[in-house]
């Protein structure tokens, strides 16, 4: 921020500076959800505007997205709000996140706005398909558990469905990325540094070279690759389950006898450990569902040492947590089963130079989405906001542009 109060956006010469829109109101806000669980939001006013675009992720905190002064700029309000699992992984249920997200909704709509357009960025992009999902369902209809059975009400919550929805850069949910990441050449789950050389991604025997060199696949190493990968996941979630079914029989015990040994153990934590998920030979073989993509993951451009370190998607999680977010066997907030419920109007918008929603699941996602209005495209950038390159301006910038257009057509900001 500059000293006249002016927010600095996008990269280098490409600098944008935005002024904060005179008078706008800003207030934070602790909503109860209707399991009775805090969740908070930030709503941002400008001047007259009867139009709110939210931002949501299910893990993260989106309080300062790149593009809240944007939209701010536009004229629209803008409400940003938290999970009850903000940055953790941890104990991160799906199912409880959409409890969250309604409460955001229910809120925004008592607060008197207009309109309330959906924007979901990267993973808040199969979160807000879930949450259409079941929103347009009747409450009877509705999920009554997460996978593991853990009891969540979605029939009893009042889901009030977004007016609009704009999928920015999504990627196709958090079980089906991880198992496209997740390495599978790992030999025992209690070893990080076991490996099977022949299913190892960053082996100069199976087509690696050393960064930034691209890596060269043949099809019969990525057959085997993507098979073993499906199986790494399919032997974790068998432990999940058993994790589960151990919570469960131990609750069982307790009931019948009160044992409070029993009742320890029902509520104990079981806690499901990953190693190496950074593993998905596009990020070093950029042949593979080509984009302008750069050399590297989210995480890093070393991929072959990111995979070994702490950072990554899955590393810890709860059995009930593995099952409802990081399983694509068995999550349930996976953007393609979602998307056919999402009927109203939509803009998808990717990024050229993505490292995680690639042409291939965008392609896919605008095929399977329900909308009639539907409009999709993409924009210079990589999957956070990038720019495409030095010098260039930032995806963010260019995004902006784009979903404002959109959003003016449809809902105007002081309509």
């Amino acid at each position: 921020m500059t000293e006249d109060g002016a927010l600095r956006l996008g990269s280098g010469r490409h600098d944008v500076l935005l002024p904060v829109p005179a008078e706008t109101v800003t207030t934070a806000h602790e909503l109860t959800t209707a399991d009775g669980a805090k969740v908070t939001g930030v709503l941002r006013v400008p001047p007259g505007s009867r139009c709110v675009v939210t931002l949501m992720h299910p893990r993260q905190d989106v309080t300062h997205h790149a593009l809240v002064p944007h939209l701010l700029a536009g004229g629209y309000a803008v409400w940003t709000q938290g999970s009850r699992s903000p940055n953790n992984d941890l104990s991160l249920v799906h199912e409880q996140a959409l409890v969250d997200f309604a409460a955001g909704q229910v809120f925004l709509r008592d607060n008197g706005s207009r309109h309330v357009v959906a924007l979901g960025h990267s993973g808040g992009g199969a979160l807000t398909a879930f949450y259409c999902e079941q929103a347009a369902a009747a409450p009877a209809d509705r999920l009554a558990c997460a996978p593991s059975g853990k009891p969540v009400d979605l029939a009893a919550t009042t889901m009030p469905e977004p007016d609009g929805v704009v999928f920015l850069a999504p990627h196709p949910g958090q079980g089906v990325l991880l198992s496209r990441l997740v390495d599978p050449s790992v030999t025992d789950e209690t070893d990080p540094l076991s490996v099977d050389p022949d299913l190892d991604a960053f082996d100069l025997r199976n087509g690696f070279r050393p960064a930034p060199e691209p890596s060269t696949y043949d099809e019969e190493f990525l057959g085997r690759y993507r098979a073993a990968q499906a199986e790494r996941i399919a032997r974790i979630d068998a432990c999940a389950l058993d994790l589960v079914a151990g919570a469960r029989a131990a609750n069982r015990r307790y009931k019948a006898g009160q044992d409070p040994l029993d009742r320890r153990a029902a509520i104990a934590p079981r806690i499901v450990t990953v190693y190496r998920t950074d593993a998905d030979p596009r990020t070093v073989d950029l042949s593979l569902d080509a984009n302008r993509r750069p050399y590297g993951s989210l995480f890093g451009r070393r991929p072959d040492l990111t995979n070994y370190g702490l950072v990554g998607f899955g590393r810890l999680s709860t059995a009930d947590a593995w099952l409802s977010t990081w399983s694509a066997n068995h999550s349930n907030a996976g953007f393609l089963r979602c998307a056919p419920a999402v009927r109203v109007p939509t803009l998808l918008l990717g990024f050229s130079g993505d490292q995680a929603s690639f042409p291939s699941d965008l392609s896919a996602m605008e095929a399977a989405l329900g909308a009639q209005d539907l409009e999709a495209g993409s924009v210079d950038g990589t999957h956070f906001g990038g720019p495409i390159a030095p010098g260039h301006p930032s995806g963010s910038v260019l995004a902006a542009g784009a979903i404002l257009r959109w959003l003016a057509e449809r809902f105007p900001a002081r309509g």
